[in-house]
């Protein structure tokens, strides 16, 4: 039998990294050739230290290798393109009064800016921006998450990362990589259970921040999580960036709807367009017996988008596999199974529309 790169390159999108993601999709896998049973690559880590912490990761490539049909000799070798990155400067402060600017601008190298928002917490939002990042990045988007909610920031622990960024310069920011998705959240400032105790201005000065001075790359969209609410970093978010517009994430039940109308008049207030309603703990599927039940009701989002003439995106079920997924640090997007495919379709609709 003879083995194809194809064949290769899946083994090793089957190994996990600590920081998120596999080997194929944070792009280490380099110089990769097969002769016949023979294979061999580079894993190119940025610096030393990256190269060490990914000796395991380089052993289990090989023994993923060699285990397949049709390889006779596995030969991986691990290399840093550049030296140590030196320490983040102590100067990079996040948060203070935001600077004056000249009306909304754009950010640098992002094409499009969906915001993912609610009218109240607990509805899964940022569970579904997550999700949503990975999906769009599986259908060979450029994407960045940018987690917006400065009070609650649940980014770090949903995609995996604990890692702070560097900053070259003191006000430069370099975000983090995980599951082929850019990320940056305040989350990665702080200890995990440190609170963030400001006032309105702080919070607009740290979105401004956190949208100006990350080194964001070239992005085909940037997902931003904001916070639950119509508050602060909803309006600055509107009135000071060229936003593509927003999908507003609701439960089926009448209360969540309730909030949910209250965002949408947000929006319509700031214009900024509503892209479409997502409807999310739509229905539960017992695993054990298969039965489908509806415990926060169902349809009711479908419902309101078609009587407010709002694109209607589609329905993600409940499910305990997605809380796991979440507390776990890896998408449920990630994998595989009915969930997945959910944010697949959803992300699909993005794309076709021109959305994403």
């Amino acid at each position: 039998m003879t083995i194809t790169r194809d064949q290769v390159l899946a083994a090793l999108s089957r190994i996990e990294l600590p920081e998120g993601g596999s080997l194929v999709s944070r792009d280490l896998v380099r110089a990769l050739t097969v002769n016949g049973g023979t294979v061999r690559f580079v894993i190119e880590a940025t610096d030393p230290d990256a190269a060490r912490a990914l000796e395991p990761a380089r052993q289990k490539a090989e023994a993923a290798v060699r285990a397949l049909a049709g390889v006779t000799e596995a030969s991986v070798v691990l290399t840093a393109h550049g030296p140590a990155p030196k320490a983040a400067t102590p100067s990079l402060k996040i948060g203070g009064h935001p600077t004056p600017q000249a009306g909304p601008q754009r950010v640098t190298g992002v094409d499009r800016i969906l915001a993912i928002a609610s009218g109240k917490g607990g509805v899964g939002k940022s569970t579904l921006a997550s999700n949503l990042a990975v999906a769009l990045a599986r259908q060979g988007r450029r994407v960045g998450l940018l987690d917006a909610d400065i009070h609650g920031p649940s980014q770090p622990k949903m995609m995996g990362v604990s890692k702070r960024p560097a900053s070259p310069d003191g006000k430069t920011i370099i975000p983090l990589q995980a599951h082929g998705v850019t990320l940056m959240s305040i989350g990665f400032m702080l200890q995990e259970e440190q609170a963030v105790i400001w006032r309105g201005p702080m919070l607009m000065g740290a979105l401004q921040q956190l949208l100006t001075q990350v080194e964001w790359g070239k992005l085909d969209v940037l997902i931003v999580d904001l916070p639950p609410g119509t508050g602060d970093v909803q309006l600055t978010l509107c009135q000071k960036t060229h936003l593509t517009g927003a999908l507003v994430v609701s439960t089926p039940q009448d209360v969540a709807l309730l909030d949910a109308r209250r965002a949408m008049d947000m929006f319509a207030k700031l214009k900024t367009p509503v892209l479409g309603l997502v409807e999310n703990m739509s229905t539960y599927v017992c695993p054990n017996c298969g039965h489908e039940a509806h415990i926060f009701g169902h349809g009711g989002v479908a419902a309101e988008a078609a009587r407010i003439g709002v694109p209607f995106l589609g329905e993600i079920p409940l499910s305990l596999d997605v809380r796991m997924a979440g507390d776990t640090g890896t998408p449920i997007a990630a994998g595989t199974g009915p969930v997945a495919e959910a944010y697949g379709r959803l992300a699909a609709r993005l794309v076709t529309g021109g959305m994403a």
